[in-house]
């Protein structure tokens, strides 16, 4: 049977539970967490370019033209993000932020630009979703980064 570990350490207790208040639990070990690094992209690389395709055939039915669409957007999805994951691991934080902001909302601009809707359209709503992953990125990095861009303890 598995019990907490009791302590009296006043570094340790922050709830009583005996963890730093920095520390989060690592559930997975490191062969979970490198599927996770490139499982996790790929499917949202398939779940971009089936979106992508499904924009672009209007309701109407799939043709090979459409799945290979469908299929390139994925490719390209997925190269991109492998080049903004390793690009902005070498960024500060502003830039960090700035970076993974224009290529998320570049993405969705390029998705509602599918649909059918007009330029200016899909680059408001794309400027919007960059927006708005500009500020929760920003925030992320800087409550868990230093100014140099290294993360906290």
């Amino acid at each position: 049977m598995t019990h907490a570990e009791t302590t009296t350490d006043p570094a340790r207790t922050r709830t009583g539970r005996g963890r730093t208040p920095s520390s989060t639990p690592d559930v997975f070990g490191p062969r979970a967490h490198l599927v996770a690094k490139w499982l996790v992209p790929v499917l949202l690389a398939l779940v971009f370019g089936w979106w992508a395709a499904a924009n672009r055939r209007h309701g109407t039915e799939m043709t090979g033209g459409n799945m290979l669409f469908g299929w390139l957007s994925a490719l390209v999805f997925l190269i991109l993000y492998a080049v903004v994951r390793e690009i902005a691991e070498r960024l500060r934080r502003e830039q960090h932020a700035l970076l993974w902001a224009a290529f998320s909302g570049s993405a969705v601009g390029f998705l509602i630009h599918q649909s059918g809707r007009s330029l200016i359209q899909s680059a408001g709503i794309g400027l919007a979703v960059a927006a708005g992953m500009f500020l929760m990125a920003f925030y992320r990095y800087y409550t868990r980064e230093d100014a140099t861009g290294r993360r906290l303890a």
